[in-house]
């Protein structure tokens, strides 16, 4: 199928990688984490899978994933800056955590 992308974190590259259906790599996010955050470092999309969504898919996927684990997020990386201010559902992620 030409346009299944799947998202999946590789920690022992710290890193998220997005494949195609043939394996491929399409495109990626390099992240530095620790016990209570994670900074999101660099994005990047292969030169052949631009215009595809690919960073959009693994900005989700990854935020997604420090929502669910707790952890909160360091936008580092100016594309993840800019998704982050285009996307405020996941505000709640970014700065000093909410006291309780």
């Amino acid at each position: 199928m030409d346009n299944e992308i799947t998202i999946a974190d590789a920690p022992d590259s710290s890193r998220y990688e997005a494949r195609d259906a043939d394996g491929n790599l399409m495109g990626f996010v390099d992240y530095k984490l620790t016990s209570s955050a994670i900074a999101f470092l660099h994005a990047e999309t292969l030169p052949d899978y631009r215009g595809r969504g690919v960073a959009g898919k693994i900005a989700v996927k990854s935020l997604e994933d420090a929502r669910d684990t707790g952890l909160r997020v360091k936008p580092l990386c100016p594309f993840y800056k800019q998704f982050l201010e285009e996307h405020t559902e996941y505000a709640d992620l970014v700065g000093a955590p909410e006291a309780k």
